[in-house]
């Protein structure tokens, strides 16, 4: 009877020693049963005390968990380190799985609600100046104020993008979300209080800051937080806010006055606050911060708890880990790590590609539409009615986009959209110069064929990419440079499109924007990688060099 007792505590042993090394079956269980999680961290110290004396018990932990062992080891990362992001990558087959796709685009809404605010800002002017120069208007106004009111929101975007690389890099994702509320907030108070030409003044410039502060950060925060799968259905919902927003704007101001479009503008940033609550920091930042416990969650709260997503979280913990095992860096080492190739090659793309876009013409039609529609066309149809077909079609392609860019990459729409794009230009060029009678319709054709064009993918595909390309630890500078870029070019287009025309000649003007689509398209057919589907770990290893990759294979 004792023999048989003491070989049922030997068994008795033995199930709780596999129990202990089996550490992630054995904490899924315990999680199960209400126990607490530390126990899971206790059970890892216990795998790591009986991994050198049984290989059958190595053979039965999981493949993942054995890649986040040995990667650790590689790098020399201590046991008690590797045992605790083992267990917090554990967790995620322990907690309640819920819809990842809705919590990701509840994350997405934040970005878009804002750039909503900024289809807003770009799509106010249009409605605003009609209204200022009627009779008994609080603010008179004469040709040189228009081109102020106008041109006060372009003037700080490109700064904005600048600022907004440090701003998340120093403070986050999320809380620059909050940061960017609270000027937009103030900027649509200030218009709608305005009852002179400096608080209008300053109302445009806060909002148009907040323009170049959200045009990098809302891809960055995005392109982080969003399945691989997604994350080109996301980010083309940037573009398709921003010519909602336009719509919205013109459609409003048609018919309520131009304070109460304002009033009704505020509620937007508010919005935006409220839904931040309820979304979590960016997982990318707070690991690259030195923060893992809280950046698993929040990739977990994101991302659910497949083994693919579990693939990830891994990636990003051992980048972090990558980066501490460099040596730290003076300013000076710093600024010559900005010369390295997962930096300089993305950011050269990226600025081909921002420039082709903005002197394509987009913003040139957009802002000049109902000139350029009588130049073409002739006079007789109503101004405000053209204006808000052309936003509504652009609005439709702009849903079209988003469904596309999910379906299929970067580089086939590319090269579609730049190529239509080209050639709607050069034939609207061409029939201005031959000008064969009874054809009245051929030019209305190749504008909405260029703006259907345009939209699908020189327009969106650009902010896609910004929030994918850039390395971690320089995406919020990378991102900035790019950004500020399109909007430096967006504010010469816009500027130099009404001489173009004046001096050259429309003929001459759409040829040059034409001949620039095609061009650019060109060119990027050469150095556009194709991003869809693919981590932004994957994609950041395609950009460094093979130095940088056979060092970081020997460490």
């Amino acid at each position: 009877m004792g023999d048989a007792d003491a070989e049922n505590q030997k068994a008795e042993s033995k199930q709780n020693k596999q129990e202990h090394i089996n550490n992630i079956q054995a904490e899924e269980q315990q999680n199960k049963d209400g126990k607490e999680i530390g126990s899971g961290e206790q059970a890892n110290n216990d795998s790591r005390e009986e991994n050198n004396n049984t290989k059958k018990a190595e053979e039965k932990m999981s493949r993942y968990s054995e890649n986040i062992m040995i990667s650790s080891s590689n790098i020399g990362m201590s046991n008690e380190k590797n045992s605790k992001e083992a267990t917090l990558l554990a967790e995620s087959t322990t907690v309640v799985r819920f819809s990842p796709i809705w919590r990701q685009s509840l994350a997405a809404m934040a970005s878009i609600f804002l750039s909503f605010t900024a289809g807003l800002t770009s799509g106010y002017s249009a409605i605003l100046l009609p209204q200022l120069e009627l009779s008994g208007s609080p603010i008179a106004i004469d040709e040189s104020t228009k081109s102020w009111i106008a041109a006060m929101a372009a003037l700080p975007m490109a700064p904005g993008c600048l600022l907004s690389g440090w701003l998340m890099e120093k403070f986050g994702r999320k809380t620059s979300h909050y940061i960017v509320c609270a000027p937009f907030l103030l900027g649509w108070i200030l218009i709608a209080c305005a009852n002179n030409l400096i608080l209008m003044l300053l109302g445009r410039f806060f909002t148009g800051l907040c323009v170049g502060l959200l045009g990098p950060l809302g891809p960055v925060y995005i392109g982080e937080t969003s399945d691989p799968k997604y994350r080109g259905f996301f980010l083309a919902g940037v573009s398709l806010a921003i010519a909602v927003g336009i719509f919205v704007a013109h459609l409003i101001g048609t018919f309520i006055a131009w304070k109460w479009t304002a009033t009704i503008c505020c509620l937007f940033p508010v919005l935006t606050a409220v839904l931040l609550a309820f979304i979590p920091e960016s997982p990318t930042w707070l690991i690259s911060k030195g923060n893992i416990e809280k950046g698993a969650q929040s990739f977990n709260w994101l991302r659910g708890y497949s083994e693919e997503a579990n693939n990830e979280l891994k990636g990003i913990i051992e980048s972090k880990k990558l980066v501490d095992a460099e040596p730290t860096m003076n300013w000076k080492e710093k600024m010559i790590s900005l010369k390295s190739p997962e930096l300089l090659k993305p950011l050269f793309i990226m600025i081909t590609f921002f420039i082709t876009n903005q002197f394509s013409g987009v913003n040139a039609v957009a802002f000049y539409s109902i000139e350029i529609v009588e130049k073409a066309v002739g006079k007789g149809l109503n101004h405000y009615m053209v204006m808000l077909i052309i936003d509504a079609l652009r609005v439709v392609m702009s849903v079209i986009a988003c469904i596309i860019c999910k379906q299929y990459g970067r580089r086939p729409l590319c090269f579609i959209s730049g190529i239509f794009t080209a050639l709607s230009m050069v034939g609207l060029s061409m029939y201005l110069y031959w000008k064969p009678p009874n054809l009245t319709w051929i030019p209305m054709v190749f504008l909405m064929l260029y703006i259907c064009a345009i939209s699908i993918g020189l327009v969106p595909l650009p902010w896609i990419m910004c929030g994918e390309v850039f390395p971690t630890r320089v995406r919020g500078l990378g991102s900035g440079i790019s950004s500020a870029t399109t909007f430096a070019a967006f504010f010469a287009v816009v500027k130099t499109a009404p001489g173009m025309m004046t001096h050259l000649g429309e003929v001459t003007t759409f040829l040059i924007y034409g001949i620039i689509a095609f061009v650019g398209t060109g060119l990027m057919y050469f150095i556009l990688p194709e991003t869809k589907g693919k981590s932004l770990q994957e994609i950041e290893e395609k950009f460094k060099s093979k130095k940088d990759i056979s060092e970081n294979t020997k460490v």
